[in-house]
């Protein structure tokens, strides 16, 4: 795993707080981290193709900015 991950008993009290009637399984934090990454790499492409729309040769803070609400409706479940 890249950087560390949240705490399972801080997820799961969190989870809990704002959704009391869902059941989780006791790897739901893995499922979560997981979702993470993959929310990161689509903002990472996506600010890519806008680097390279802007002719730009690295991927700079107003690429993200610009893509990351979309990305975001994208990410709605």
């Amino acid at each position: 795993m890249v950087g560390r991950a949240i705490p399972r008993r801080s997820l799961h009290s969190v989870l809990k707080k704002h959704k009391p009637q869902l059941r989780l399984s006791k790897d739901v934090h893995i499922m979560v981290h997981l979702n993470c990454l993959l929310f990161l790499h689509r903002l990472a492409v996506e600010a890519r193709t806008k680097a390279v729309e802007s002719k730009s040769s690295t991927i700079q803070p107003k690429h993200v900015k610009e893509v990351a609400k979309v990305v975001l409706k994208k990410s709605r479940g």
